[in-house]
């Protein structure tokens, strides 16, 4: 019986560590778009990694650096985010999010619409934080 109790345990214990990373991942997703929709430039150079790269539906690439002046200039505008689904999987200290959300934005001067924004991030751990390295956008 007590050899049962410790197994218990350490299982547990191995699930509350993973629920945890999802949870601080999930908001961290959150926490981007809404720096993105307040245009929050100091917030997004904190969560994205130096080597942080976005994908856009067209294929355009941007840096961190390029990608965060574009939503400080205005050519990048986002008004409102609804997330839908979120999918995680977390391997050691990287980790994969597909996040599906409705998004209302105004892009490349473009008019403003409401878009299902697919994006497929990729994270790191380090430090005990989780940075984003590497986004694709995409339409679901």
């Amino acid at each position: 019986m007590r050899k049962f109790i410790g197994a218990i345990i350490i299982i547990f214990t191995a699930g509350v560590f993973s629920m945890d990373n999802e949870q601080a991942i999930r908001e961290l997703y959150s926490t981007m778009y809404q720096a993105m929709i307040e245009k929050d430039s100091a917030i997004l150079n904190d969560i994205l990694d130096e080597s942080f790269v976005l994908v856009h539906m067209t294929g355009m690439k941007q840096s961190k650096h390029e990608y965060i002046s574009a939503i400080s200039s205005g050519v990048l505008n986002y008004y409102s985010e609804h997330t839908e689904h979120t999918y995680i999987i977390i391997t050691g200290d990287r980790a994969e999010l597909t996040g599906q959300s409705r998004v209302e934005a105004a892009v490349f001067g473009g008019g403003r619409h409401t878009w299902r924004l697919q994006l497929d991030i990729e994270l790191k751990r380090e430090g005990g934080r989780w940075f984003m390295t590497h986004a694709s956008a995409s339409t679901y």
